[in-house]
């Protein structure tokens, strides 16, 4: 059975919503979690056409990507989840492909935007690139922020009382 699944996680809760999932399962699999937030380059921009303006701040997303996943993979370990956090650099698809090799994870779970026509077209989907690529199954939850807010109503009902009002 699976024994290490590794996470790509983009920050957003879409991404996020994937983890509950795994707390109801990493338990009783005994499974290892490695969550991996990825940085993708960002290109200089140029600006009066004199000099570049570099925008990417590679030291403050790392340390924001560290703030992120250190209480994530804490909130994992709460529950007596063995999990640990990667930060790689790169195209998103081939650093969650080349992050379960060196992690030796067995498994990729991952959420998905559900984006669709043109929002794909526009976006790409990096789940389904790591799904064409990865040399170990990907286990993938389709969500959408739609769905997540949804879902968060429908936990606080008074909310929703108080919002038709």
């Amino acid at each position: 059975m699976y024994k290490r699944a590794l996470v790509p996680l983009d920050g957003s809760p879409v991404a996020e919503s994937i983890i509950p999932f795994l707390v109801q399962i990493a338990g009783p699999l005994d499974m290892s979690v490695v969550l991996v937030r990825v940085l993708e380059p960002i290109t200089p921009i140029v600006g009066d056409g004199t000099q570049p303006v570099v925008v990417d701040d590679l030291p403050a997303r790392t340390r924001d990507a560290e703030e992120y996943l250190a209480p994530l993979a804490a909130t994992l370990r709460a529950y007596g989840i063995a999990a640990s956090w990667a930060i790689r650099r790169g195209r998103p698809d081939r650093e969650i492909i080349a992050a379960a090799r060196d992690a030796g994870a067995d498994l990729i779970a991952m959420s998905t935007h559900g984006r669709s026509g043109l929002g794909r077209l526009l976006f790409g989907s990096v789940a389904e690139q790591v799904l064409r690529s990865a040399d170990v199954p990907v286990f993938m939850m389709r969500e959408t922020e739609a769905r997540l807010a949804a879902k968060a109503a429908a936990q606080r009902p008074e909310v929703v009382r108080a919002m038709a009002e």
